[in-house]
Formats: structure tokens, C-alpha cells, sequence
């Protein structure tokens, strides 16, 4: 089969590429039936390559019977019918690359549904439950789990079957753990990259990368687990998975990469992900999570610019995804740090202030080397929907944390493309279902095509920015160096020349040079509060 590539130069893209992330069930929706497809998300790859990024992330679209909204894969080869067909991904791949884009899909190794033919053919019994990770239990009649390990998503991480066997599930229980010490589960998913690559694809981002391998013996975790040293996590084991996928990778033309999905506690544990030979690079959540404020924000890029430096990576930089509470709501909070175990749904937010300060990440984020990531609505200043009627929740999170954890839906809801009530163009005119989930009818002035028309919006900054990083930054080297400022503004430059202020401070402050683009207000060389801005420090030196 060959191999279509966009349009654009393929030479270690990634290191520099700004790549959205694409939410499926929530984009675009093509048929009417409320749920985003592949469908919607062909029509409006114009606006995804006027926005200015190169690269598009797709959450899982494959055969899912949706107990994790696809993150429970039934069929890796083949698209789930609500999505489309395999047809329309062979088509959606050309059209992506003929947009000058390239495509990165998602690779969920960790598990696979409880519906997989493996798992359906384990629970028979015999050899086939060696593919994953079933146990006797503990106690007089085998009652007990094997071990003391807990679901990421609440309660244990073992189901008991009708035959007295426990099966691994560190997520739902319709995601069963697969046994990467299995030959079978290694040879199965070569075979996977090597089907999606042959259609065109450009990478991976590799769901749960760090916890593939589990610890020999499977040991408790105990009461004071170190989470730097967790069983399920992090095993050394892990990195010949990623050496021998990148042989894989390696051997198709075009520069093809995984992007790992690695929470882990120190530095040290993640930068080994990045190490060449193995992921080409991985999410920064450190950044994602941290407070906006002047000294944590200058203290994460610090240690990550180091961090990768010291294995010659690119990093990353993202403020939202599908997991998280959107920023705008968070960063219009007292305390605007994010905890997945504590995302204190329901905490009040000054959204006037979160969408200041999120304006002013959007620019603080594209100024920094490296790759960045923008969760779609990000663009729009969408805010986390937090009013969501509980019988709508889909998240397994909600019933596994017995109605205490409201989970991911939130970030979640369907973006408004046009007009001024639901479906906001989500759906096309004559939908027989409204969207999966509620939009509110506050979006009504957040719709892309309301702020295309408007060069103050969200939308506006974004392109602009976007724009601006393609044609001058991306070529600099990836130093940084940091400018001496007054307490609360954060400032670095970028060979001399380009330099980027974030004004933390209540009170407007002074900037040197030209000013090429400011998410608030610049008056007689004032940056307003909340504000950042892109400087050109010698305006008669170009940037590049």
C-alpha cells in the first residue's frame, strides 16, 4: 500500500508543530445524529487550516462499545459506524493531508474492551487469558482481589468472574489490562501501527504510556504507596515496547511519532520516555497543572526546558485537553492549580478573569519552543460546563466514584460552530437528535463564525498567533533566555530579538520595542493587567 503524505515538509515536523486536539463525538456532527463523526469533521477541516496548526489528534474512533467513550476498543482495525466506516478514514487521511495537515490518531495499549474477541475468548478460558491478567483471589474461598490496587477511576482494579478468577482492569472494569509480557499482545499491536501507517497516518498519541508493564508478582501497593515506585506504573519493561515501535515507525518516510501520555511524579522518570529511540516526545502535564502565577509558571518552563534538554527532545506545551477542566474556568479561580484527583467541580470562577489570563496563556504558550497543543474550543474561550443534568453524564467516573466525582464531561460538550440557539451548526439543519450533550445557551456569542467576524475574539487571537508563530518563530533556535522584569511579569526572549511579557501584576506595565500582538489592551506602551504580549526587541532587525 503506499504511503500519502501532506504537502508540506516532512523534516522532524514535530518539533516545532502546533497540533489540535479533536475531540470526535464532540466537533462536528455530519448526519444529524448528535454525535460529532467523521462526516462533520472532513467539512470543516477549511477552518482547522485557516486556524494556522499543522497537525490534527484524533480520540479514539474505533469499534468501542463506548463504556469509556472509545477508550474501550473492540476492533482496532476498523471505525466505529457511529463515527463512519474505514472508507471515510481513508478519505478523511487524504483530505487532511491535502489540506497541508498531517493526522495523528490515538493508540489505546494499555486495555481493550471487554468486548474484544481476546477478552470474549478469554473468559471461555485456557491459554487465551495469558493475553491478560487474571489471578486467583485471596482468602479462604479466593473472595479477596489479588492485590490491593485501586481503578484510576475508583474502587478495585479487579473484577471476579462467574468461575472464581479476578481479571486487571486499572481503569473500568470494561477495560481489561492487556499482558505486555505476552508475545502475542507485542506482535498484535506492531501489526496495528503497521495497518494505520499504511493508510497515511502520521503518528500516535499512545494512551497510558507509562503503565503497559506491571511489576513481576504484581505486589501490593501498601498503605503509603511511592508513587514514584507504584507496580503499575513506570516499569522499566515499558521502554523496549517503545524502542522496538519506533523501529516500526522509523521504517515508513514522512517523519511518523508517537506522543506518550506520561504522568509521572519526577522528571527523571519521564524524560527516560523521550530518550531517542523511543517516544518522540510527550505531554507536559506539569504545565498543564500548575498555578498561574509569576513564579510557578517561570519555574515549570525552567525545569522542563531542562528536562528535555537533557535528552535532546522537543517539549510540549498544552493547557487543556479532554481529561481536564478547561482553563478558562480554572484560571478564573482563587486556587487555579489542577489536581485529576481533586477537580473541585462546582469551585467559583470569575470567568471575566479566566478568559483574561487564558488569552494571555494562549500567547504565552505559542511563544515557547517546542510542540504546543490546543484542545478544540480552547480557540472559542469555551469554559467548563459545569450544570450538566446528572442523568446526562456519561463518564464512567460519575458512577464508579459512587456520584462524588462528576467526571470529564464537562470539557466535553459539543462545540457551537454558527447561529443563535442549540445545535449552534454542531448538527446539521434538520437533526433528528440534539446533541449527545446539552450546550448552554450562553455559547450563543462564542460561536466561531460570531468570532470571525469579530478581530477582538478568542478566535481572532488564536489565528493571529498561530500565524505569527508559523512565520517567524518556529524557525528560531529553541534557547530561551529570561529578562530581568519587576516583581510579577514574567518575561523571555528568543535570539535577541523576539521577546514575550506576561504581565501578572494589577497594574499596567512598561514594554520595550514593537509590539506584534497582545492578548489585552496596549496603551502608550502599557501592557494592561492579565495581559501578555509578543515584542519585537529591535525593530529594525527582523526576526528571522
Amino acid at each position: 500500500m503506499s504511503h500519502p503524505q501532506p504537502s508540506v515538509p516532512s523534516a522532524a515536523w514535530w518539533r516545532t508543530a502546533a497540533i489540535y486536539q479533536i475531540y470526535v463525538r464532540s466537533f462536528a456532527d455530519g448526519n444529524g445524529d448528535g454525535v460529532g463523526d467523521l462526516a462533520g469533521l472532513r467539512r470543516r477541516l477549511p477552518y482547522l487550516r485557516d486556524l494556522g496548526v499543522d497537525a490534527l489528534w484524533l480520540t479514539p474512533w474505533y469499534v468501542s462499545p463506548m463504556a469509556d467513550a472509545g477508550y474501550d476498543v473492540a476492533d482496532y482495525r476498523d471505525i466505529d459506524p457511529v463515527f463512519g466506516t474505514l472508507a471515510e478514514a481513508e478519505r478523511l487521511i487524504a483530505d487532511v493531508h491535502a489540506h497541508g495537515l498531517r493526522l495523528l490518531i490515538d493508540l489505546v495499549p494499555n486495555h481493550c474492551s471487554a468486548r474484544h474477541p481476546w477478552f470474549v475468548e478469554a473468559l471461555a478460558g485456557g491459554p487465551a487469558r495469558e493475553r491478560f491478567w487474571f489471578r486467583p483471589g485471596r482468602g479462604r474461598d479466593g473472595e479477596l482481589p489479588p492485590n490491593d490496587w485501586r481503578s484510576y477511576f475508583g474502587g478495585p482494579a479487579w473484577t471476579r468472574i462467574e468461575d472464581g478468577q479476578w481479571y486487571l482492569h486499572l481503569f473500568a472494569p470494561e477495560q481489561p489490562d492487556l499482558n505486555w509480557e505476552h508475545p502475542e499482545v507485542r506482535r498484535e499491536f506492531e501489526d496495528i501501527l503497521r495497518f494505520w501507517l499504511d493508510r497515511g497516518v502520521d503518528g500516535f498519541r499512545v494512551d497510558v504510556a507509562h503503565g503497559l508493564v506491571k511489576k513481576g508478582g504484581l505486589p501490593d501497593v501498601g498503605e503509603e504507596p511511592d508513587p514514584a515506585d507504584l507496580p503499575y506504573q513506570d516499569v522499566d519493561g515499558v521502554h523496549e515496547i517503545y524502542r522496538s515501535w519506533r523501529r516500526v515507525a522509523d521504517s515508513y518516510p514522512g517523519e511518523r511519532v508517537f506522543v506518550g501520555e506520561v504522568w509521572l511524579p519526577t522528571p527523571a522518570q519521564y524524560a527516560r520516555y523521550l530518550r531517542p529511540g523511543e517516544l518522540h516526545s510527550a505531554f507536559n502535564f506539569e504545565f498543564l497543572c500548575g498555578a498561574w502565577e509569576p513564579g510557578p509558571v517561570r519555574e515549570v518552563i525552567t525545569a522542563t526546558l531542562a528536562t528535555h534538554e537533557s535528552v535532546g527532545a522537543p517539549p510540549t506545551w498544552v493547557l487543556s485537553n479532554h481529561d481536564t477542566i478547561r482553563h478558562v474556568t480554572r484560571y478564573g479561580r482563587e486556587e487555579t492549580v489542577f489536581d485529576m484527583g481533586d477537580k473541585r467541580h462546582g469551585a467559583p470562577s470569575d470567568l471575566e478573569l479566566g478568559v483574561r489570563r487564558a488569552r494571555a496563556a494562549a500567547l504565552l504558550t505559542l511563544a515557547l519552543p517546542g510542540g504546543v497543543y490546543v484542545y478544540q474550543g480552547d480557540e472559542l474561550g469555551l469554559a467548563e460546563v459545569e450544570d450538566l443534568p446528572d442523568e446526562l453524564l456519561q463518564d464512567p467516573t460519575w458512577e464508579r466514584s459512587s456520584h462524588t466525582d462528576r467526571g470529564r464531561d464537562g470539557c466535553r460538550v459539543p462545540l457551537p460552530w454558527s447561529g443563535d440557539e442549540p445545535p449552534f451548526g454542531f448538527s446539521p439543519p434538520g437533526a433528528f437528535r440534539a446533541p449527545w450533550l446539552p450546550q448552554p445557551l450562553t455559547w450563543k456569542g462564542l460561536t466561531a463564525a460570531a468570532q470571525a467576524a469579530d478581530p477582538r475574539s478568542m478566535l481572532s487571537l488564536y489565528r493571529a498567533a498561530l500565524g505569527l508563530r508559523r512565520d517567524l518563530l518556529a524557525g528560531l533556535t529553541p534557547e530561551l533566555t529570561w529578562l530581568d522584569t519587576e516583581p510579577g511579569v514574567v518575561a523571555f526572549a528568543r535570539e535577541g530579538r523576539f521577546a514575550c511579557f506576561v504581565n501578572f501584576t494589577g497594574a499596567p506595565v512598561p514594554l520595550p520595542g514593537q509590539v506584534l500582538l497582545a492578548s489585552a489592551p496596549v496603551e502608550d506602551g502599557l501592557l494592561a493587567p492579565d495581559g501578555c504580549a509578543w515584542v519585537r526587541l529591535n525593530p529594525r532587525r527582523p526576526v528571522r
